[in-house]
């Protein structure tokens, strides 16, 4: 499938998808879903009220608790009704969401390793692994800021009066442990086999850096293990050019299904906080394209429109891991050298998601201010440092960005609960935190194949001479 196809493709895909996701919503599942929001409602209602109830033994007591299941037991069967109804829509996005998980954990190892040994040295990995850092705490850090600033421009967590949910109730989303000794866990596996059933590309990276450096230092016996490596990632990165193309039927799927569910209503309830956040986002964008803009030049145009297929898949999907072959391949044919490319962009997957970054200090903040809790700059600033220290040790982790909020606030005295105020809206925040990440992630991988003196022109020239 052509590139400009493809394109056109995806985006016919997610205005379809919104149209036949909207249908869906008003004359199929309408009343489905009025009757989950009338029973999830109910349920914390008779939580608060339980909860102000000290002795457990009185009939009140029990009779609330038997209300409550009863209405647990409502929302459960209508959201199975739903999801049934949705079914082949989701089928259709898993089935590429699997296929993408499918081929990643091959993908990066074999293209790392290949990438580290032609690197030749520990200390060629040393020098550019440094330089993709530097770059990655300086994203992290701009993101952050941003997030920052623009929450406490709009104030959208004062100016929306959203009813607050108790601030003894708890959610769903579990926090993840944060001691240096779960972090080691995350980071290093014990068995290769086991991180690449369970796709942790954190320690895929590491047993890669690994194998990629001593398959150098072997010297000529090295050499067949390279070519190997090099043909089976050929031949997976052929893999990926068949599974992209059902990436417009993904993205319809994957756009329907969350409007069906979600509706238009809540994004009208939430307007200002959806508005304002997608207004940082677009300046991130362009702070990030202006930065890539000082090393790349005019090339930066034509590397955003190189890597705009891989936004809209992360964009429909809410995966950045979804477009993670697409914009291997697109990095490659801007003409970044392989070897930085397979270096820096698994890193980058781990280490640097500038939307995930500003979504959470966005977040933090707004539920601060839902709260009417005033937290000085000190307390703001301390807060950015955790959380880009908290973020770095949930890369893989299932809705991260929740997670690490789930983390976070609480040491601010912030409610868990208000994480609540966030959950229905999460899906479409997540398609601009994993669009912007794929950007962020492209840009900086161009850039260090820049600053190393490994950046040709591609097939630019080839592309101009097709059209």
């Amino acid at each position: 499938m052509q590139k400009s196809k493809i394109t056109l493709y995806i985006f016919i895909a997610l205005v379809l998808g919104v149209i036949i996701g909207y249908i869906y919503n008003v004359h199929v599942i309408g009343d489905i879903n009025s009757k989950i929001s009338t029973a999830d409602a109910s349920v914390k209602n008779i939580t608060a009220r339980i909860i102000t109830l000290k002795d457990t033994t009185t009939t009140g007591y029990k009779t609330l608790k038997a209300q409550k299941l009863a209405q647990v037991a409502i929302s459960g069967t209508n959201n199975t009704i739903r999801d049934n109804k949705l079914e082949w829509y989701t089928i259709i996005s898993d089935i590429f969401l699997r296929l993408i998980k499918m081929i990643i954990g091959p993908l990066v190892f074999t293209t790392l390793v290949v990438g580290v040994a032609k690197l030749g040295d520990i200390k060629s990995v040393g020098r550019i692994g440094s330089k993709t850092l530097l770059w990655f705490i300086s994203a992290s850090i701009i993101s952050l800021i941003i997030g920052m600033i623009f929450v406490n421009l709009f104030q959208p967590g004062e100016i929306m009066h959203l009813p607050l949910p108790d601030s003894r109730l708890s959610t769903d989303i579990k926090p993840t442990g944060l001691s240096l000794k779960d972090f080691v866990g995350h980071v290093f596996p014990r068995s290769f086999f086991e991180a690449m059933t369970n796709n942790e590309m954190l320690q895929i990276v590491v047993f890669s850096l690994f194998f990629g450096v001593a398959t150098a230092a072997i010297g000529e016996k090295g050499e067949i293990i390279i070519k190997a490596m090099d043909a089976f990632a050929q031949v997976i990165l052929k893999v990926t050019s068949y599974v992209m193309v059902l990436a417009p039927l993904a993205v319809f799927g994957s756009i329907t299904a969350v409007v069906a569910k979600q509706g238009l209503g809540i994004v009208s309830t939430y307007a200002a906080f959806i508005g304002e956040f997608y207004l940082s986002l677009v300046l991130l964008w362009l702070v990030i394209v202006f930065a890539g803009f000082i090393v790349l030049r005019k090339r930066i145009i034509a590397l955003v429109n190189y890597v705009k297929d891989a936004m809209l898949v992360a964009f429909a999907t809410s995966s950045s891991e979804a477009a993670y072959p697409k914009l291997l391949l697109e990095l490659e044919r801007f003409g970044c050298n392989n070897k930085i490319v397979s270096f820096v962009l698994p890193l980058g997957y781990s280490f640097n998601l500038d939307g995930s970054m500003m979504y959470m200090t966005f977040a933090s903040l707004f539920l601060a201010q839902a709260y009417n809790i005033h937290l000085s700059f000190a307390q703001q600033i301390t807060m950015l440092l955790v959380l880009m220290l908290t973020s770095k040790g949930v890369a893989g982790v299932p809705r991260a960005s929740l997670v690490v909020l789930a983390v976070t606030i609480p040491a601010f005295n912030i409610p868990e609960a208000g994480i609540a105020l966030l959950l229905g809206i999460d899906p479409l925040l997540d398609m601009g935190r994993s669009a912007t990440n794929v950007l962020g992630n492209g840009i900086a991988t161009a850039v260090v194949s820049k600053w190393e003196g490994e950046l040709t022109e591609g097939d630019l020239f080839i592309d101009n001479e097709a059209a």
